[in-house]
């Protein structure tokens, strides 16, 4: 197994599980990839922990979803094998005594509205976890955004309450109960995590109960191939030599996408989605694309990718917009000043529409009482933005908005008629051109205070505007698979002993997003189903190669 992420771990851990010997190579020096740093959610509908909580549905309506979401774009098989599959992999998951997961109930898929679509959500987390029980492990453990200062952590459920810390009384209640956890942690000296962090973690401890060994600072330099063209192995630089790691039955590469190479961005990517504001792990170069397409290998979705809108942050992060984006009393204009979609919206579609229309970059513009009760990009509410925003150009200041418009260089008296319309909206709760508001997944960050939870009128100075670029998850194209797993070549064939999941392989999701964990959640299926797929190679039931 090629990457340490979580479609890379489930493989190996499933590996082990069928009798396979395997080992899980990782080019960078802490494990976990964009997982580890993710906010860790999993979609994969029927799941163990979903079916405890009385949440089953039919498989018709699942597949209902995927169709309206895919639009032909995807094999129906490899759709069928996500959804066929999925819970046999959580179950297996759960046979370890590490894995626990909860339901992030509420969280609503990203087209609830649509047949098959689910506005309670079906994203599963990783329970929190105590990082010490990792031992030596816990120092290579790739950190995350979700670490606050002094121990705090938060799950899903947290980060969705404490963004209503100053407007309801289950915001304030999360606030008593993160200062408790700061409080806990010091006294009983616990490493808490949540979000990727812990998935990666309690997968981390389940491959070490199940014996599997991790190499770290071992990059794959080369894939091995047979005079017959099957994949045998995998060429790796380990400790400044290097090594041949035979696979008689197969190679997974579940090394992540393309996000942080500028060539292949180039290359492939729309104009406006070139520039490097990708929150992927930082060894994401295309590893596994690269190698497989050397190989022959077909691909598909290279101009698309999990889309994020996202602020520059002046310490050099790029920092995901995912609930400042339903602020009420804000709006996102394009260079001329006007909206061009529903604020809220999924952000792989918001960006979709941004890129669409050039709107790149794009500026979100509030006012003070925004700044007041919500938090921003990082910056609590009611606290000020570091002078750092203001000298590099990113966020912008003035007591109104013809002032402010001038500043970004947009028309002052067009900026000045969007907000007067978007304010409009707001006393009578109905957005018209956009539909703010009208989804579940709007409302779930929005302010249930309000008439409708996303729309407030902006009116109260100062007035801000933020510079928002076209940021990334990671990029969704690569390698063309089967239902197996099996890597693909142009004319169909697979590429005998090649398999790949997650970001390294072509999205099952194609161009869209079927909710939170749509990434993590497919990526496991598809590592879980690749490793089934090699052993039962190994007894003969298969038609091609298997698991390291």
């Amino acid at each position: 197994m090629v990457g340490s992420g979580g479609g890379g771990m489930a493989a190996a851990l499933t590996a082990a599980d069928s009798g396979l010997s395997t080992v899980l190579v990782e080019k960078g020096k802490m494990y976990g990839g964009t997982t580890g740093i993710s906010g860790g959610g999993i979609w994969i509908p029927n799941n163990p922990t979903l079916r405890a909580e009385g949440h089953d549905d039919s498989r018709e309506s699942i597949r209902a979803y995927l169709d309206l979401l895919t639009e032909g774009r995807v094999p129906a098989a490899r759709l069928d094998a996500f959804v066929d599959q999925g819970p046999a992999t959580m179950e297996l998951l759960e046979k370890s005594r590490w894995m626990r997961f909860s339901w992030v109930k509420g969280y609503a898929d990203y087209h609830p509205e649509y047949e098959g679509g689910r506005p309670q959500g079906r994203s599963v987390e990783a329970k929190p976890f105590d990082t010490r029980k990792l031992g030596e492990d816990e120092k290579y453990q790739r950190p995350n955004s979700l670490k606050g200062p002094l121990g705090l952590w938060v799950t899903s459920k947290d980060y969705h309450d404490l963004a209503m810390v100053k407007r309801t009384w289950r915001g304030r209640r999360a606030s008593v109960v993160a200062a408790w956890r700061v409080s806990s942690n010091v006294v009983r000296r616990r490493h808490m995590a949540t979000g990727g962090r812990a998935l990666v973690a309690r997968l981390r401890m389940a491959l070490k109960d199940a014996g599997v060994p991790l190499w770290l600072r071992s990059p794959m330099t080369e894939l091995v191939v047979d005079e017959a063209g099957k994949v045998t192995g995998v060429l790796v630089t380990r400790e400044g030599r290097t090594v041949r790691v035979g696979a008689r039955h197969g190679v997974l590469l579940a090394t992540g996408g393309f996000d942080h190479n500028p060539r292949m961005r180039e290359k492939y990517l729309p104009e406006g989605g070139r520039d490097d504001h990708s929150a992927g792990a930082v060894e994401n170069v295309g590893d596994g694309i690269l190698a497989g397409q050397a190989l022959g290998a077909a691909l598909d979705f290279m101009d698309d990718a999990w889309w994020m809108p996202s602020v520059h942050h002046p310490a050099g992060a790029t920092v995901p917009l995912v609930s400042e984006r339903c602020i009420p009393p804000s709006v996102i204009v394009s260079g001329d000043g006007r909206r061009f979609t529903n604020e809220s919206s999924p952000y792989v579609n918001f960006v979709h529409d941004q890129l669409a229309g050039g709107h790149v970059p794009a500026w979100f513009v509030m006012d003070a009482k925004a700044r007041a009760r919500y938090p921003f990009a990082q910056v609590l509410p009611g606290a000020p933005f570091h002078k750092a925003f203001y000298e590099q150009g990113i966020v912008h200041r003035a007591d109104s908005i013809g002032a402010l418009a001038e500043r970004i260089g947009l028309p002052a008296d067009t900026l000045a008629e969007t907000v007067e319309r978007f304010n409009g909206f707001a006393r009578t709760g109905k957005d018209t051109d956009f539909g703010r508001g009208d989804s579940a997944y709007d409302r779930y960050y929005g302010d249930p205070t309000l008439k409708n939870p996303n729309l407030d009128v902006i009116d109260k100075a100062p007035y801000y505007a933020v510079r928002i670029e076209v940021g990334d998850l990671g990029t969704k194209g690569g390698l063309v698979c089967d239902e197996h797993s099996r890597v693909l070549r142009e004319d169909g064939t697979a590429i005998a002993g090649l398999y790949a999941t997650g970001n390294a392989s072509a999205a099952v999701m194609g161009n869209e997003y079927a909710g939170p964990g749509a990434t993590i959640g497919p990526a496991m299926v598809f590592g879980h189903i690749a490793a089934r797929h090699a052993a039962a190679g190994r007894t003969g039931a298969g038609t091609a190669g298997g698991a390291p």
